[in-house]
C-alpha cells in the first residue's frame, strides 16, 4: 500500500515509520532460511541452539533492527473479550464506524476481522484535495494495516483484527507506547507455537528474525 507524504508524520509521532518503509518492493522473506534457524528455537530457554552456543533476539535488537520504541506504556489488553473493554463500553463496530467513517460490507467481515483487500482498496489512494480529518482516516487504516499484517501477524494475515482500534482513537498517543516490547513478545511467543510440528504458517514480525539473523 502506497505510503502518502501526509501520512508520514503520524507514523513518525507513533515510532512506526521505520517499520512502513519495509515494504515487499525490497524487503522479501526467505522463509526457507526462517524455518532453518526456528528449528533450532528452544522454547524452554527463548534461545536459539547455535553450533557455537546459544543465542537470542534482544529489545536492543528490535529497536536497532525495526526502529521501534522499546520504552513507554505496556501494549495490553483482552485479546478475546476485548469489545466489552471499549471506551464507555461502545461496541466494536460502532467505534470502527466513528473512526472511519463507514463500515466494510459484511462480505469481508468475519467475527472481529475484517479482510485487508478492503482495506486495501479502500485506502489505498489519498485524495489530493483531501482535509485533515480524511488524512487521519487514512492514517488510521495504514496503521491498523500495519499493526495486523506486519508488526503483530499470526495465521490470518490477510486479515486485519479489530484489536486494535482502542490504540488508533489517538493518533496523538500512539507513540507513548512501547510496540518493540510488544513485538518481541509476540515473536517469542510465535517462535514457540512454531516449533510444534502441525504449525505450518509462520507468523510474527518476520522482518525484525530476518534482519536479526544477517
Amino acid at each position: 500500500m502506497p505510503l502518502h507524504d501526509r501520512i508520514i508524520p503520524y507514523l513518525e509521532t507513533a515510532g512506526l515509520y521505520h517499520l512502513a518503509r519495509l515494504n515487499s518492493q525490497w524487503f522479501w522473506v526467505d522463509e526457507a532460511l526462517l524455518s532453518a534457524f526456528i528449528e533450532r528455537w528452544r522454547p524452554e530457554t527463548h534461545t536459539f541452539h547455535m553450533p557455537f552456543g546459544e543465542c537470542t533476539i534482544t529489545l536492543q535488537d528490535v529497536a536497532y533492527q525495526l526502529g521501534l520504541p522499546i520504552d513507554g506504556a505496556p501494549v495490553s489488553g483482552c485479546l478475546t473479550e476485548f469489545e466489552n473493554l471499549m471506551e464507555h463500553g461502545r461496541p466494536a463496530w460502532v467505534w470502527f464506524r466513528e473512526l472511519f467513517g463507514e463500515l466494510p460490507p459484511q462480505s469481508k467481515v468475519k467475527q472481529m476481522t475484517v479482510c485487508y483487500t478492503w482495506f486495501h482498496e479502500r485506502y489505498r489512494v489519498l485524495p489530493a484535495d483531501a482535509t485533515n480529518e480524511t488524512v487521519c482516516v487514512y492514517a488510521r487504516a495504514y496503521i491498523l494495516m500495519l499493526l495486523s499484517s506486519q508488526l503483530f501477524a499470526d495465521k490470518n494475515a490477510n486479515r486485519v483484527h479489530l484489536r486494535w482500534l482502542p490504540y488508533l482513537a489517538s493518533l496523538d498517543d500512539l507513540g507513548r507506547y512501547s510496540w518493540g516490547s510488544a513485538a518481541l513478545a509476540w515473536l517469542y511467543r510465535c517462535l514457540c507455537r512454531e516449533t510444534n510440528r502441525n504449525v505450518v504458517n509462520l507468523a510474527g514480525p518476520l522482518q525484525l528474525l530476518q534482519s536479526w539473523i544477517f
